[in-house]
């Protein structure tokens, strides 16, 4: 049974029972990532992040970690574009420690400059890091590319010149922008009850007052801009990623392009993968992906494969995206990428973190519950008709590309 609550100081709680089980999962979404930023502050969500687990005026960063290793609980973070979130993962009795102690990471903090100072190192290395791992560079080169100029553009990480700047002033009055309770989801999934559950959250949530209040900034929707981006770097692979417009989150045609991307190169019965992979074996890596967000989308294919091979695997890759957009998916691929969907969907579910990741992203970013009958019923709906006009719509666009390795780049004139 799910449920949804909005506290008397705007914070929304929404939950599920699920008495079988014995864990409990938390999470805390805020409306808030790379796209709120600027230019001047771009990774001060991500910084922000870090520094959430380093002390606050109760518990040291270290007996922070204490309190989940000393209850064999977890905890962690992500931030995204769009949002971030912070969650636990813990038995059942242990439900209100938990919610105490991120109650006490969000809203008591200490900030001491000497742990900012410390982690602005660690987060810098982190940059250094990511910058060494090319499959996972070429996303943010592409991003630029694609939203140049615009905030989804700008990496989750930053720029460490930003990073050197950050003051303890500079995350103070961002907490106070961006963590008000309007912009707060808690979603809660596990065996736990809608009343106990509410408790807790408004004990440690209903209180939260941020010292600002100001209108929310009106996001502005990007150009999708198509062009060729190129990183030299020499390495053994060029990493290669194609991407076109997609479509928003919550968009009618979302199951359709969830099936098209999956017959596509989303599975390792896929297109791309059994035809570069399996049968030529010209890359290790290949698949097709998209990436919903507020008012537009993504939809993209990478691959990495040796210098060499270049030109024949982007032959193929437009090849069969040539045929798919012209004639569409067999009966055969729509029947067995509904019941591949579905049986992931549903596996998924066994598990209280994915249910909680679910209730809480669907109403902080499309401000409802998604039912599972609603997912189901929308997946099974889906036409071969459907699935054709979306590949047609994505598939027939012009292309941007990003590039990272060791780049011949008249090999992709077309795309300049």
């Amino acid at each position: 049974m799910t449920y949804r609550r909005t506290l008397s100081n705007g914070v929304r709680v929404v939950g599920e029972e699920i008495p079988s089980m014995r864990s409990v999962s938390i999470g805390v979404w805020i409306a808030t990532g790379s796209r709120y930023e600027n230019i001047h502050n771009n990774g001060i969500s991500h910084f922000l992040e870090h520094m959430l687990f380093k002390g606050t005026e109760r518990r040291t960063a270290r007996e922070i970690a204490e309190v989940f290793d000393g209850i064999g609980g977890q905890v962690n973070a992500f931030t995204s574009k769009e949002y971030t979130c912070y969650y636990a993962k813990v038995l059942d009795e242990h439900f209100g420690l938990a919610v105490e102690t991120l109650s006490d990471m969000l809203f008591h903090s200490k900030f001491a400059p000497e742990e900012i100072e410390k982690e602005k190192k660690v987060v810098i290395e982190e940059i250094r890091m990511y910058e060494d791992e090319p499959d996972e560079l070429v996303m943010d080169v592409l991003a630029e590319g694609v939203y140049s100029g615009h905030p989804l553009g700008y990496t989750i990480l930053g720029l460490e010149d930003n990073l050197r700047a950050f003051s303890r002033n500079d995350i103070q009055a961002y907490v106070s922008d961006r963590y008000k309770p309007s912009n707060m989801v808690v979603a809660v999934a596990g065996n736990i009850s809608e009343e106990q559950a509410i408790a807790e959250v408004e004990q440690y949530f209903s209180t939260a007052r941020a010292h600002t209040e100001g209108d929310e900034p009106q996001l502005t929707v990007p150009t999708f801009t198509r062009g060729l981006s190129v990183r030299q770097k020499d390495i053994e692979q060029a990493h290669i990623c194609l991407a076109a417009a997609g479509l928003p989150a919550g968009h009618e045609d979302l199951y359709a392009l969830v099936l098209l991307n999956n017959a596509l190169g989303n599975s390792t019965s896929s297109r791309l993968f059994q035809e570069v992979r399996e049968d030529r074996g010209l890359a290790y890596s290949v698949f097709s992906f998209h990436t919903a967000y507020k008012d537009c989308g993504m939809f993209g294919i990478y691959t990495g494969t040796s210098p060499e091979h270049v030109a024949e695997v982007m032959s193929i890759i437009d090849r069969i995206c040539e045929d798919v957009a012209e004639h569409g998916l067999t009966e055969e691929e729509l029947r067995k990428g509904k019941e591949q969907v579905k049986g992931s969907m549903m596996l998924s579910l066994e598990s209280t973190s994915s249910r909680m990741s679910r209730l809480g992203k669907n109403e902080l970013v499309l401000g409802r519950e998604v039912t599972l009958d609603e997912t189901l019923r929308g997946i099974q709906n889906v036409t071969a008709a459907d699935v054709q006009r979306v590949a047609r719509a994505i598939l027939t666009q012009r292309f941007a590309l990003a590039a990272v390795g060791p780049i011949d780049e008249g090999a992709f004139a077309k795309y300049q």
